[in-house]
């Protein structure tokens, strides 16, 4: 049985994870972390997630569940992550890593932590998701070289504060890597005015923000006579909650190094 930790408990991800570890036979719900100044401090982390009492209270700091967990679910921020990651590797913890919007140097620091850290990385747990990234590195060994334009477009609700999310990176590095090229040199993130023509070797993103869009990706391949897209739409958090449980149930047993869910998932 995994024992598990949710940061972040309080808001929207933090009670989907909470209901779906409470939904997964081979994990227990440890903990719940809250902000350290919130009034949900002492909340029966059931109620808090609409589950009924469950008997485990919302707590203020990780460090006073270091006892009682195997695994550290955090989608929070970076700052906050990086808090976290410290203190796994300190106590001998395994993190699952969900948050989005690190900049380069907080990555470098994050890496850092792998030949401490037992951790699994990904910008989106959804099993489809990842398949996706699969299925778009053949695609991209197929068209990429053969005048098809690559666009990446993403949806995401108004209250996401990162653009272009880190799902439509995670995918344009997939359609990239089988082509030698990099989203630093060949990423286009925005278009505006006299802009010019496209070079064929770009890979385009558009990002939507609007009302309650839990996620939607889509890779265009386009050339002249024909378009090929590949789409991904999730319609329930949970779907990256199943995802997360299931990343924290595998990296439990797993030695220090950084993983991502295509290592849980087998797909590599």
């Amino acid at each position: 049985m995994t024992r598990i930790a949710i940061m972040g408990a309080a808001g929207r991800m933090g009670r989907v994870l909470i209901q779906a570890v409470a939904q997964e036979e081979q994990a227990e719900l440890a903990a719940a972390i809250v902000r350290p100044d919130s009034s949900m401090i002492g909340v029966d982390i059931g109620e808090l997630a609409g589950l009924g009492r469950l008997g485990v209270a919302t707590l203020g700091d990780v460090r006073q569940a270091a006892d009682d967990i195997d695994v550290l679910i955090d989608f929070t921020t970076p700052a906050l992550t990086l808090d976290n990651l410290a203190f796994c590797a300190d106590h001998g913890k395994a993190i699952v890593i969900g948050t989005t919007g690190f900049s380069e140097d907080e990555l470098a620091v994050l890496d850092g932590y792998k030949e401490r850290v037992p951790m699994v990385f990904a910008a989106n747990m959804s099993t489809g998701v990842n398949l996706l990234v699969n299925l778009l590195e053949t695609a991209a060994r197929a068209l990429g070289e053969a005048g098809y334009d690559i666009e990446i477009i993403e949806a995401h609700h108004r209250q996401k504060v990162d653009a272009p999310s880190g799902t439509a990176l995670m995918l344009g590095q997939a359609v990239a890597a089988p082509l030698g090229r990099t989203l630093k040199e060949h990423g286009v993130f925005s278009r505006e005015g006299q802009c010019g023509p496209r070079r064929d070797d770009e890979i385009g993103f558009a990002t939507v923000r609007a009302g309650d869009i839990v996620g939607e990706h889509t890779v265009l391949f386009a050339t002249e006579g024909e378009r090929i897209e590949l789409t991904h739409k999730a319609s329930s958090r949970m779907t990256f909650g199943k995802g997360a449980v299931r990343a924290a149930c595998w990296v439990a047993d797993q030695p220090a190094d950084r993983y991502d869910m295509q290592d849980v998932l087998g797909l590599k």
